[in-house]
């Protein structure tokens, strides 16, 4: 029987100092916090506040020449006392971890079998016969069906949600006391966040072990634990039973994080009518796109007689899971994949006769801002080469270059400072407001976000959304906003279309689509959409 009294980890005054060149960082200030088996604490904050400092605490793998006092005791053991032959056995046995993301964290060039077979063997001396069968037997635990295809299959073969359940029984693989999930949900559609998170619930409560979810996103935390525990600044500024944070939170901080939450139930924000009459800057017309099969891939009908139309003023959220055809639609109308038939159109140019000349005006039509900020940079290049490259072929000269460039960054709340900076020296935020400046600089008639907040931490996000939301004021430009976040589409733009399986299975103004959708796939994302109120676990008595 699994004992619920006793802490299964006790962290207790933990404090972490780095040494860097100009000084100490102090990651962790006074940290203290419980996991007890069966119970899911959520550790929530933004980027800088210390939770992957506490996770590495946990599993014993602080960086080289941290100080430490305190204790972090997992089943009466300070881990931070450990020698090599006991964290030896604690990571992964005793604390396992799943990472944010999880292709990145598997081995690329060895199947799903024997990323199994090592794990066993290792941490529970199991090989061959008993070795396979325990490994299907991980993957029936973690909903996997399809056993020999996926036990076969390299990382790159999986979809995220596949993935992110071959990560976790990988973890589970080592039999641990406790699992940390790192992030588990960033870049997961919304049915495949609400999979993700009821089995990390599942873990908890039918197998007994305990899980410290590490999350930006409160929405997802709210949904299955039992304690919350925020973290500002490598301390805790408030901690205790989920429906108490959620509902009644005593620390300004969080009452910020928690406003800062796109909800999709709050309520809409009163809309601004586009002019019946404005220009059309987006028109598809029953397109369809093909990707021809290859060497060890099959053909793919991507899209399905999509149409659409996109206004000067409007913004349009285009909605679905992952592999429904938002990216490809997106790539479209960057001119990076060919329409198969139908009419496509951006601005005036037919993005089915591309030419030099259309190309270029294209580039000078339409702009992307992408979901990785930090990634879409090139990190030997400053701010100012990465902003002003649309406008090298106008023609300009390096003075109106410049102007233009510290102008357009202005208008995304960032100073003339930054210019000479490179990506490394920015935060996530910052980056993807030089995203943005990228994207503006030219003036484009279509601007179209690719996944633009779902990387960052929700007072962040509420930022950009915000910068986003004063961008659409203008009422010659269009924007077009890709998202799986349901959430976020529904708090500032005009229209949504539902794609599902290549196909526009539902369009409206968010109001229709939201509130009175037709389509079941509709209801079914809205069903499954995070939500602060929306648990499935009554918190429990500690």
């Amino acid at each position: 029987m699994t004992d619920t009294t006793t802490p299964l980890l006790e962290v207790s005054g933990l404090e972490v100092s780095i040494p860097v060149s100009d000084g100490v960082v102090h990651a962790l200030r006074g940290v203290s916090l419980e996991v007890r088996a069966g119970e899911v604490v959520g550790l929530i904050g933004e980027s800088g506040g210390g939770k992957s400092m506490l996770a590495r605490s946990v599993v014993g793998m602080l960086p080289h020449g941290a100080e430490t006092s305190g204790t972090v005791s997992f089943r009466g053991v300070d881990v931070l006392t450990m020698d090599a032959a006991q964290l030896a056995s604690h990571r992964g046995h005793g604390a396992a971890m799943c990472f944010q993301n999880p292709r990145a964290a598997l081995e690329p060039l060895r199947t799903v079998r024997k990323q199994l077979a090592d794990r066993l063997s290792a941490h529970r001396g199991l090989t061959g016969a008993p070795a396979l069968a325990e490994s299907r037997a991980l993957l029936e635990s973690v909903g996997i069906r399809d056993l020999d295809r996926v036990l076969a299959g390299y990382p790159h073969e999986l979809s995220g949600g596949m993935a992110q359940r071959v990560m976790i029984a990988l973890a589970l693989a080592c039999d641990p006391g406790i699992l940390l999930a790192d992030e588990p949900t960033t870049g997961l559609d919304v049915t495949l966040t609400r999979d993700a998170l009821d089995l990390l619930r599942a873990l908890a409560t039918e197998q007994g072990r305990g899980v410290l979810l590490i999350s930006h996103d409160i929405a997802a935390a709210a949904r299955i634990c039992d304690r919350i525990v925020v973290l500002r600044s490598g301390e805790v500024v408030e901690s205790g039973a989920a429906e108490d944070v959620l509902t009644n939170p005593q620390d300004e901080y969080t009452r910020t994080l928690l406003a800062a939450v796109p909800d999709i139930d709050r309520p809409l924000p009163e809309p601004t009518p586009v002019a019946p009459d404005a220009p059309v800057k987006v028109e598809l017309a029953d397109v369809h796109v093909h990707y021809r099969g290859g060497i060890g891939r099959k053909a793919h009908h991507a899209l399905r007689g999509v149409s659409l139309e996109v206004r000067a003023g409007e913004t349009l959220g285009v909605v679905g899971e992952s592999g429904s055809g938002k990216t490809t639609m997106a790539r479209m109308l960057m001119g990076l994949v060919p329409p198969s038939s139908g009419v496509a159109r951006v601005g005036d140019v037919d993005l089915s006769r591309m030419g030099r000349a259309s190309r270029r005006r294209l580039s000078r039509t339409v702009q992307m801002v992408f979901q990785d900020p930090l990634g879409a940079l090139d990190p030997r290049r400053t701010v100012l080469d990465a902003i002003s490259e649309p406008l090298l072929p106008l023609g300009l000269d390096a003075a109106e270059r410049g102007r233009r460039t510290a102008d357009v960054l202005a208008r995304t709340g960032l100073d003339d400072s930054f210019l000479t900076r490179r990506p490394h020296q920015l935060s996530g935020g910052q980056a993807q407001r030089v995203g943005i400046a990228r994207a503006l600089v030219a003036e484009p008639d279509v601007l179209v976000f690719d996944e633009p907040t779902s990387a960052l931490d929700v007072t962040v996000q509420a930022q950009i959304l915000e910068l986003i939301r004063s961008l659409g004021a203008s009422h010659e430009r269009a924007q077009v906003f890709v998202s799986h976040d349901l959430a976020t589409v529904r708090s500032f733009c005009d229209r949504v279309v539902v794609v599902y399986l290549g196909e526009i299975v539902e369009a409206g103004t968010v109001d229709e689509v939201f509130h009175r959708p037709q389509h079941p796939y509709t209801r079914a994302l809205l069903d499954a959409a995070p939500r602060l109120g929306g648990r499935i676990v009554e918190p429990r008595a500690v």
